[in-house]
């Protein structure tokens, strides 16, 4: 894929609009997920498909269960964490 750059803008609510002809590259839709990674200051997005959904929690899965954790914990966990941070 050649490279684009473009400039978006943050929103007063923290939205940022990415520009049209990245989102027909893409192909990112009304609903489409997206991670951000923040390495130093930079800050990647990866368009997230079920696939690399899969690859991106397949590490995590593996160490949790390595751990003994169940899936029907991470909910408490992660609200339990949130607190924390407060």
């Amino acid at each position: 894929m050649p490279e684009i750059i473009e400039i978006g803008k943050v929103s007063s609510r923290g939205q940022i609009c990415i520009p049209n002809n990245i989102r027909e590259k893409m192909e990112l839709e009304e609903g489409s997920k997206v991670l951000f990674v923040l390495q130093d200051k930079s800050l990647l997005m990866k368009k997230v498909t079920s696939e690399t959904f899969t690859n991106i929690t397949r590490p995590l899965k593996e160490e949790a269960k390595r751990d003994g954790f169940k899936e029907s914990e991470v909910n408490n966990i992660v609200h339990k964490s949130r607190k924390e941070k407060r």
